[in-house]
């Protein structure tokens, strides 16, 4: 059978393929004389009268005349949905002649016998459940007898409401074959992303990014449980992810305009179950009749009739075992809530906020009925904001910043400089940054600062210092932040006051951080070490993050003994802590995961950034989630795990973008492009290279803690994608000229040795051995076994390019053996693949192929193709088996000439002049020979040359 036609793209719906598929089986079915009933049955919203209409657009175009009639609700005319059905088939009729079908007959002659009067029609009827019993009785005996064909019967109905002999004879239909069920599901977040570009929903198109667009389609989609019609009323309402559930939009005129069909189910009720709608849209879900009944004040007999009515549209549903009950769709809540007059709201919300207050109900509870009651009892309301948004701000800050602006704006004009509304600013502040919202924050702690000063009082005066570089900080501007929290640390005594402050505390941390992140850590550090070991007032959190700090500061100076023990501590402390306090601001987790990081403790690392991540979901506070994962990032790439790595990394790059932090977005990306190196392999390297290009442009000067984390990775990256010259260029202007002074103490052994093993594949032997010396003396110094095992592995590779096999094969197994101990399996399998050759020549091929194979199964099981390609090189090598013909023969021209002169010891400058090009022109045919001839670098071109000849 051909492919059956089907609605055009723009009337089809979408995501129902399979759903249409079936129809338009059954309409082929009925053009070849074939009789069927199709039950189009499903959720309230989920498309069944699309659907219907489709099999409409469907029999039109194969020439097939159709009769459609709707129920209709609270009809009490007899055989309804069948009179307006014949009707429309004699109109058909009497246009068409032709058509078929009883002439002149009157209905009550007929009306049984719908397979007549309608023979060789597609007889659709919509909203089946609200159809008179009489038209029932007739339909139920016209499904259980033989269909007469051809004749499509099509029913679009909603079981809960439908009678229940209908349901059970289209069940015992579907059972039989003689029934053909179509139900669709849930829509899925691809087909809801096509739906929204269909209406032209506003989201922002132009300024959001292809993942942030598919990012919010799949949380629109989950908010509307995959429901076309609440994905309309959520689209309508301007819908954003932070305000939900507590409110369908920001566009309540929208929501209503689009909610006519469900308003008119609304007014359909009686006037008892109409008032109980709005007390329980008043309440929230879930809500108890008991409730209802002294918000409506309707009393508990008149509620519980009234919720029967509410059940049996379908309007309410039980929501827990508990006897609570909840509209069956949080937005029909909030229709039922608009749709409710002023008058009642207020004074509903008033005695809600009355019932929970009388029974101890959190402040979050009461918070929600107080901000509708603003504009009634302003004191009285934006107390409770105040209270309630103190509640949740550390997990739901958003909604913390809406209500503390709620009640700031309400507040007397009088009350300008009192202690309740300064307090509330602050509290405000730190709820926006939290949020994300970095820029309002900035310019209301500004303002704070700037006009009520004398208002502030000592203790309140270090809070607003605070918060104000908080927000420097959060955006970049460290110079601004450090004399922010500097001019505020002038009022503190020194020594510093016994016990000290909270307010105290909270600056000093917020000092600490803003000149770790600058690369000044030297400047915090006496201050840190000093506020660590005086008793305080603050909490464990805050002293623990004053000692965590410290301990980084330690790390950045290259006291690895001192910093060491305290991290320890540290993380005793912290993995005493809830989670809540754990994870809150500052970012305590973040920086004890980035402490031991840089001191190799890789596992503590990801326990530490991962926790509470998955549980906290949005309510974890944008910026410190920013931290936490780009750490995590950063752990499972070292550890291995690059699939984990990379979707955190991009995960990181959108959080990044929406917060405005761009050097965050920098390193994110050249985590990113590092494990896309690592486990795409050499198919990926112009990829990869490509999102290094990227990040290095866009990399701003000033942020030396982003700046420092990416400069290593971006030329890692360009390294693994056999750019060893931009490896080299990247590390040089990064890291400040040839012994990389810019580079902290605990990973410049780590720097050095990829910038020797770049200038050694450029040809600069003499260059790279100086660079491994260096190398080696700071590795001593610090005593880090990771950072050793590069040093063993870069000293390795210059024994093994002299020869001297022996010598390079201890050294290899020796780092590869540091690199598995430390969980580092890629770097493992890198390490005895690269030295394959120094193997075969001090241990013989047994031995060379017994480490390949090892490198081979931990590259598999990691996912590491570039690990496998050089296992399958090195193999390659061991048979004798490089290359079927000559590699020059893959080369242009220049490629072939460059690459001659390229395997003798000539410089790339040297190289350059000889052909008259320029030293960057050079690199890039090199990074483009490299990649035709499956070789990492210029000492392997040397080899595969001289092999070839």
């Amino acid at each position: 059978m051909t492919a059956e036609p089907i609605p055009a793209a723009g009337e089809r719906p979408v995501g129902r393929e399979a759903e249409l598929s079936l129809l338009a089986r059954t309409v082929a079915a009925l053009r070849d004389g074939l009789g069927s009933v199709v039950e189009i049955t499903g959720e309230p919203g989920i498309g069944k009268t699309c659907l219907a209409a489709a099999l409409v657009a469907l029999a039109t175009q194969r020439g097939v005349p159709v009769v459609r009639a709707h129920a209709v609700r609270g009809n009490t005319t007899s055989f309804q949905v069948l009179r307006d059905a014949w009707e429309a088939r004699s109109a058909t009729v009497r246009a068409h002649p032709r058509a078929g079908g009883d002439k002149g007959k009157p209905f009550d002659e007929v009306r049984d016998l719908p397979g007549e009067w309608a023979a060789g029609c597609a007889l659709v009827l919509d909203d089946f459940h609200w159809c008179d019993p009489d038209s029932a009785a007739v339909l139920v005996r016209l499904i259980r007898s033989v269909v007469p064909g051809p004749f499509l019967l099509a029913l679009a109905h909603r079981p809960g409401q439908t009678a229940p002999e209908v349901r059970q004879a289209l069940e015992d239909g579907v059972r039989a074959g003689t029934v053909t069920r179509i139900e669709p599901g849930p829509l899925d977040a691809e087909a809801v992303a096509a739906l929204l570009a269909r209406w032209g929903t506003p989201v922002d198109r132009e300024s959001r990014t292809p993942a942030e667009l598919q990012d919010f389609a799949a949380r629109l989609c989950a908010a509307a449980g995959g429901n076309p019609r609440y994905l309309r009323l959520l689209a309508a309402a301007a819908w954003q992810p932070e305000h939900w559930p507590e409110r369908p939009g920001t566009d309540t005129a929208g929501l209503l305009r689009e909610a006519k069909p469900l308003i008119a189910e609304l007014d359909a009720l009686s006037s008892q179950a109409a008032v109980t709608a709005s007390a329980a849209a008043v309440l929230g879900s879930p809500f108890r009749p008991q409730d209802i009944a002294q918000v409506s004040g309707l009393g508990l007999d008149s509620t519980l009739d009234a919720l029967a009515e509410l059940e049996r549209t379908e309007l309410v549903r039980p929501a827990d075992w508990k006897g609570g009950l909840a509209f069956r769709h949080p937005v029909i809540g909030h229709v039922a809530h608009e749709r409710a007059g002023v008058s009642f709201r207020l004074r509903a919300h008033h005695r809600a906020l009355e019932l929970i207050t009388g029974r101890g109900g959190r402040a979050r509870e009461r918070a929600r009925h107080a901000e509708h009651l603003l504009g009634a009892d302003a004191a009285l309301a934006a107390r409770v904001l105040a209270e309630g948004a103190a509640e949740i701000a550390a997990r739901e800050p958003e909604t913390a910043a809406r209500w503390l602006r709620s009640a700031l704006e309400s507040l007397p004009d009088g009350e300008q400089d009192s202690p309740t509304r300064i307090e509330m600013e602050l509290a405000c502040c730190r709820a926006l940054i939290a949020s994300g919202r970095l820029h309002e924050a900035r310019t209301r702690a500004h303002e704070l600062l700037a006009h009520r000063h004398a208002a502030l009082g000592e203790g309140r005066l270090l809070q607003a210092h605070a918060v104000c570089a908080n927000t420097e900080r959060q955006l970049g501007r460290y110079a601004e932040a450090a004399a922010i929290a500097g001019a505020a640390l002038g009022l503190l005594p020194r020594p510093l006051p016994d016990p000290l402050p909270a307010e105290a505390v909270e600056l000093i941390i917020e000092y600490g951080l803003v000149h770790v992140l600058s690369e000044a850590h030297d400047q915090a550090r006496a201050l840190l070490r000093e506020a660590a070991r005086t008793p305080s007032e603050a909490d464990g959190a805050d002293r623990t993050v004053l000692r965590v700090l410290n301990a980084l500061c330690a790390t950045h100076a290259g006291d690895l003994d001192e910093a060491a023990d305290e991290v320890t501590r540290c993380a005793r402390l912290v993995d005493a802590l809830p989670d809540p306090l754990a994870g809150r601001t500052p970012e305590t987790l973040a920086l004890l995961g980035s402490a031991e990081l840089y001191l190799e403790r890789f596992t503590d690392a990801a326990r530490h950034l991962s926790r509470g991540l998955a549980a906290a979901g949005s309510g974890l506070q944008q910026p410190i989630r920013l931290h936490r994962l780009l750490g995590l990032a950063a752990a499972e790439l070292w550890t291995g795990r690059l699939d984990a790595s990379q979707r955190h990394a991009r995960e990181v790059e959108d959080v990044a973008r929406s917060l405005g932090v761009r050097p965050a977005v920098t390193l994110a990306q050249a985590i990113r492009a590092t494990a896309l190196a690592w486990a795409r392999g050499r198919q990926y390297a112009d990829e990869a290279v490509a999102i290094v290009e990227e990040a290095t442009s866009a990399t701003l000067a000033g942020h030396g803690w982003w700046t420092a984390s990416a400069t290593g990775l971006l030329a890692q990256a360009r390294l693994l994608a056999g750019d060893a010259a931009g490896c080299r260029r990247t590390l040089l202007e990064g890291g400040g000229g040839k012994r990389l002074p810019r580079v902290r103490p605990f990973s410049r052994p780590l720097l050095l040795t990829l910038l020797a093993t770049a200038t050694l594949d450029c040809g600069d032997r003499e260059e790279a051995h100086r660079l491994v010396r260096a190398a080696e003396a700071e590795a001593d110094r610090l005593g880090l076994s990771v950072q050793e095992a590069y040093v063993r592995c870069a000293r390795a590779q210059l024994h093994m390019t002299d020869g001297e096999h022996d010598a390079a094969a201890k050294l290899f197994e020796l780092a590869a053996e540091a690199f598995r101990t430390a969980g580092m399996p890629v770097q493992y399998a890198w390490t005895l693949a690269t030295g394959a050759r120094s193997f075969h020549e001090a241990h013989g091929p047994a031995a060379a192929l017994g480490h390949l194979d090892a490198a081979e199964a931990v590259a598999r099981a990691y996912g590491a193709l570039l690990v496998q390609e050089r296992v399958t090189d090195a193999r390659a090598e061991q048979s004798g088996d490089v290359l079927g013909t000559h590699p020059l023969g893959l080369l242009s021209d220049r490629e072939r000439e460059i690459a001659e002169l390229a395997s003798t010891t000539l410089r790339t400058r040297e190289i350059a002049e000889r052909l008259f090009l320029s030293p960057r022109t050079v690199e890039t045919h090199l990074s483009r020979i490299y990649r035709k001839l499956g070789v990492p670098s210029r000492l392997a071109l040397s080899d595969l040359l001289r092999r070839s000849r």
